[in-house]
């Protein structure tokens, strides 16, 4: 306790001087931490986006940059086949979307007609009554559910609409749900159309021949997705006999995978300019020790003379290379954190809508671990070299 306190005496008699030469380490530390706050905000609120989204679920569609995108073309015929063929896929149902007139009473504006299973790949909870079932597919039923944006603006006044109906063209649907409004910024997190159905139902009205656009594939619990989009690309070449022809899938792990990447570059990136800012403060830190040693020789001497061992000089130097690391991370840690949450709270959740909570943990962790390794690195050989002064020496110095 008495060296922190002399230690920290040293400092503040030279404020100026030691803030100074942890300049470099603040900006090292708060690049850093701001950097880091950031990527996992900006990762947190992505996946965010994406919650609405079945996590076993993928889609396979044909790439249209090919010769022959008619011979990779999905088929009505080709889902049950490959049900039966790819293990670990439960269910395969067409995907596909038609523009429409919906009407309701004096209320009407065109919407995208999706087929949809049981369950959902777009899971967002309901605000009013429930998701399509089993039932609904089974039975052809003519019932949907509508997205909040159709429900505002084809009920501007509110209220449940459950039960009551609605008419795309000659079409009647009876609403069994609504959604609640996906978490948005600038962004749309919602997925598929606005009014879904039955995917049975969608292919009677709305498929005309047997080809379709794409197609979803639920697969079983433990099943790896991206192992099952693989099996699945392949059944339908193997079906074709064009080992050449190229499909495109999406799911919710890629989109993710894509946004962590990309934050993940930009760590290191700036994880590489806090590295070089924290070499030059480090040296910055061992001049100044050194400095501080060659001014404080005599004293050195004194303490020496009257008594006090090499590990207690040692540890006196070391505890004040300590405070001075200590306190450039800490401030810098404290820039970093007010960076990050001031970008976070006024900008990406603006755009995403989606509040991500700040990696506290992680960055006190990174401070600490900066704070150590640059007082180790830089602060033990001026400390080593205050012990090894020698008495008779030391009082001599002028």
């Amino acid at each position: 306790m008495i060296y922190l306190q002399e230690a920290a005496s040293v400092l503040l008699a030279n404020k100026i001087r030691s803030l100074l030469t942890i300049l470099g380490l603040i900006i090292g530390v708060g690049a850093v931490i701001a950097i880091q706050v950031l990527g996992s905000s900006m990762a947190g609120a992505v996946n965010g986006l994406l919650g609405g989204l079945a996590s076993n679920s993928f889609i396979v569609f044909p790439s249209g940059q090919q010769r022959d995108a008619m011979q990779a073309a999905l088929k009505l015929t080709d889902l049950p086949i490959l049900v039966a063929r790819v293990p670990g896929i439960t269910q395969a149902l067409p995907i596909g979307g038609r523009s429409e007139l919906i009407q309701r009473g004096h209320q009407s504006a065109r919407f995208t007609i999706s087929p949809e299973g049981a369950p959902p790949f777009n899971n967002l909870p309901v605000l009013y009554g429930r998701h399509l079932d089993a039932d609904d597919i089974a039975g052809h039923t003519h019932v949907c559910v509508i997205s909040n944006d159709v429900y505002k603006r084809l009920y501007p006044k509110g209220g449940d609409p459950t039960g009551q109906s609605i008419y795309a063209g000659p079409n009647r649907f009876v609403i069994v749900g609504v959604l609640q409004p996906p978490k948005r910024g600038f962004l749309n997190a919602s997925f598929g159309g606005g009014i879904s159905i039955p995917w049975t139902t969608y292919v009677d009205r709305y498929v005309q021949g047997n080809t379709i656009f794409g197609a979803r594939f639920d697969a079983a619990p433990g099943t790896d997705v991206a192992t099952a989009e693989t099996a699945v690309i392949q059944a339908l070449r193997a079906m074709r006999g064009r080992p050449d022809l190229q499909y495109r899938t999406f799911d919710k792990s890629q989109f993710s995978k894509g946004v962590d990447g990309i934050f993940g570059a930009m760590t290191l990136v700036v994880a590489f300019i806090g590295a070089v800012s924290l070499l030059v403060a480090g040296i910055g830190i061992m001049n100044i020790m050194l400095v501080s040693v060659a001014e404080r020789t005599r004293e050195i001497g004194v303490r020496k003379a009257i008594g006090a061992r090499r590990s207690q000089v040692l540890a006196q130097f070391f505890i004040e290379a300590l405070l001075l690391c200590g306190a450039g991370c800490a401030i810098g840690w404290a820039i970093g954190m007010g960076l990050g949450w001031l970008v976070n709270a006024f900008a990406i959740v603006k755009v995403t809508g989606t509040v991500a909570p700040l990696p506290w943990l992680t960055t006190v962790a990174i401070a600490a671990g900066f704070a150590v390794v640059v007082t180790l690195a830089f602060g033990t050989y001026p400390a080593y070299r205050a012990a090894k002064l020698d008495p008779i020496e030391a009082l001599r110095y002028e």
